[in-house]
């Protein structure tokens, strides 16, 4: 039998050319959440947003970010946002606006800020520089001076809370209501305190997002 020893010498070559040729690993520093920037970023907005395939509002601003490297992640509107709320049948329910606004979506709660007006389609006009919705239990709440304004009389104290649809809503720590067409009679006249909205139940803490 004839031995080959060239043949030895080609496999030893081979393997060793395989082994030295094997793919290296290349890392990178690991990215820090607080250096990354927006997933999305639009600017002149306007745009229908819709909940389980029903169409729940229009919002329209004028810078829109999609952040979803935050905890929680959210939607930032930084200059400004109105939006237009609609019922099951599409018909607007109410508008909504504020100088600042942030959607935390995996808590589905919206945190208005600077010049907060909403007016529903009944006449109803709240103002605020502060206002919760939490989409979750179906109600809006607010720990700042409020100011509620129907046809019938205006309310105005430090604490408000109130279902979506702003039809039951209550006014505590009052420091107003009366009538409305007794307002420019008692202008300068101590409004007399609101029993019929008095609140004496515990203040229930503001669901604010955690803090990284």
């Amino acid at each position: 039998m004839k031995h080959f020893p060239h043949i030895s010498l080609i496999v030893t070559l081979v393997l060793a050319s395989a082994a030295c040729s094997k793919p290296k690993e290349h890392t990178a520093p690991a990215i820090n959440p607080r250096d990354s920037v927006s997933m999305m970023k639009s600017y002149g907005v306007n745009t229908l947003i819709s909940d389980s395939g029903v169409m729940k509002y229009r919002i329209v601003a004028e810078r829109w970010e999609v952040n979803e490297v935050l905890n929680p992640p959210r939607w930032i509107f930084k200059r400004g946002i109105f939006m237009e709320q609609f019922d099951q049948n599409f018909h607007t329910e109410a508008y909504v606006q504020a100088d600042t606004a942030f959607y935390y979506t995996t808590k589905k709660l919206w945190h208005l800020i600077g010049n907060v007006r909403v007016k529903t389609i009944d006449g109803l006009r709240f103002s605020s520089e502060e206002l919760y919705w939490d989409q979750n239990r179906r109600e809006l709440y607010s720990y700042c001076f409020s100011r509620v304004v129907t046809p019938e009389r205006e309310l105005q104290g430090t604490y408000f809370t109130s279902d979506e649809r702003m039809q039951h809503y209550t006014v505590s720590n009052s420091v107003g209501s009366f009538k409305r067409e007794e307002e420019e009679k008692k202008k300068d006249a101590p409004a007399a305190a609101d029993t019929a909205k008095a609140d004496t139940t515990p203040k229930r803490a503001p669901i604010l997002p955690r803090k990284r």
